[in-house]
């Protein structure tokens, strides 16, 4: 009977699996325990190198540990530098608390919702006021709807669409109501959480938000929107699903929009549909 093989040490899985029973976490602890044993003791070189050298060593293993994205093993490593850096600008404790409470009240719930805030530009909403379905009064909603840019230009279209923007972060659900009101737009923006919104009565969803929270979202699309509904994602398509880009999306500089449409069997198809594709075939240049 021919032996088993023998994964190579080589292979990334492996390695992955003997890092994570290292105990990295335990790594780090220790490597905070050295700093602050050598700033105690106040070993050259300067103790605040040490210990910010410690400091950010910790931060790698840990994003390690807890398999981040590279980036973030980036963020944690300089994070302690710029906080060093920033103590040493002698600025009052309230700047500290009021920068603190700005990117509280902008990002909210974000360490939940692993949706942080994107901007679109108006490349974007053109290509999305185009998705707007024929009918006069069509119902449009915005899936984290940041600023209000979007919403509010959808607003603006031919056919007067009752467009509703949800965000769930209170500055920037507060900087749209307030720009909805000096425009004397009829956008709504609503404070809520869209996973809890029901979008069974919506003829257009929106959504920018970003590649955690599309499995989730591609249940509740599934689950509730109508026949003949369509679903438009910014940049972020549904791990594991069909996905076709609108035409003029994916180039110069304006990011993919992914689309999506209920058909009458409930089955939620990748594509625009013969009516939507039409509007954006109709201005590309005959061959």
């Amino acid at each position: 009977m021919p032996a088993p093989d023998r994964p190579s040490r080589t292979e990334p899985g492996l390695a992955l699996a003997l890092w994570s029973r290292a105990h990295p976490q335990w790594a780090s602890v220790g490597v905070l325990l050295l700093g602050w044993l050598l700033v105690a003791w106040g070993l050259p070189p300067q103790p605040a190198g040490v210990g910010l050298a410690c400091q950010a060593l910790s931060g790698v293993l840990l994003s390690a540990w807890l398999r981040l994205p590279v980036w973030w093993w980036a963020i944690n490593a300089g994070f302690p530098a710029a906080l060093h850096g920033g103590v040493a600008l002698h600025w009052p404790p309230m700047v500290f608390l009021s920068i603190f409470l700005t990117l509280t009240l902008v990002y909210w719930t974000t360490f939940s919702t692993r949706v942080p805030l994107y901007a679109s530009g108006p490349a974007v909403w053109d290509l999305m006021a185009r998705c707007l379905p024929p009918q006069p009064g069509a119902r449009v909603i915005d899936l984290g709807s940041g600023l209000g840019g979007l919403a509010l230009h959808l607003a603006r279209q031919p056919g007067s669409p009752a467009v509703l923007g949800l965000e769930l972060a209170p500055l920037p659900w507060l900087l749209s109501c307030c720009r909805a009101r000096w425009r004397r737009s009829g956008c709504r923006f609503r404070r809520q959480d869209y996973r809890r919104h029901d979008l069974s009565s919506y003829d257009l969803v929106l959504a920018y938000l970003s590649p955690a929270a599309m499995p989730a979202l591609w249940q509740q699309l599934v689950s509730q929107l109508k026949p003949g509904a369509c679903f438009v994602s910014c940049e972020f398509a549904v791990p594991g699903q069909a996905a076709v880009a609108l035409p003029g999306s994916g180039q110069a500089g304006v990011p993919p929009l992914y689309v999506w449409r209920m058909g009458r069997d409930g089955v939620l198809a990748a594509g625009p549909g013969p009516d939507l594709e039409a509007v954006f075939l109709k201005d590309l240049p005959c061959s």
